[in-house]
């Protein structure tokens, strides 16, 4: 049961990424996780539901990085920040969104396979560490969150 739910997840990370492909944004709002926890909410997670915020995390962190020094806001496009929107800049930007899906599907693959020999409290531990990570993403440059 728990390789179907992981499978459906999947499934839907890489249905997100195909759509966000197909849009001349860097990554789109669907990309970004929701909720941030505290150790006591993820201490009362199952290991499964715990593995499905890890992937998340991942993912998030996988698709936003390389644009930091561009933008860490969901939605921008190339125009948006001044690059011409030209056959090249979007052929780019398209390669990089399908090795991208590529990227999160293996880790998506690789987390779903391995981690549940992980220790919960260390499951926990990184989790943690990934959205201290996200909100540092988030803030910015220039401070704003």
């Amino acid at each position: 049961m728990k390789l179907f739910y992981i499978t459906i997840f999947t499934f839907f990370i890489m249905n997100l990424n195909h759509a966000q492909s197909k849009k001349n944004v860097f990554f789109d709002q669907q990309t970004l996780i929701t909720k941030f926890h505290t150790i006591d909410e993820l201490e009362n997670l199952k290991k499964g539901e715990l593995i499905n915020l890890y992937i998340a995390r991942v993912k998030e962190i996988t698709t936003v990085l390389p644009y930091l020094a561009l933008t860490n806001e969901a939605g921008v496009t190339l125009s948006d920040i001044g690059i011409k929107e030209s056959p090249d800049h979007l052929k780019s930007l398209g390669k990089h969104h399908e090795i991208t899906a590529e990227a999160v599907e293996s880790s998506t693959d690789l987390v779903s396979e391995f981690i549940p020999y992980a220790d919960t409290e260390k499951i926990v531990w990184t989790i943690l560490y990934f959205e201290e990570v996200i909100k540092k993403i988030r803030i910015g440059a220039n401070g704003n969150f």
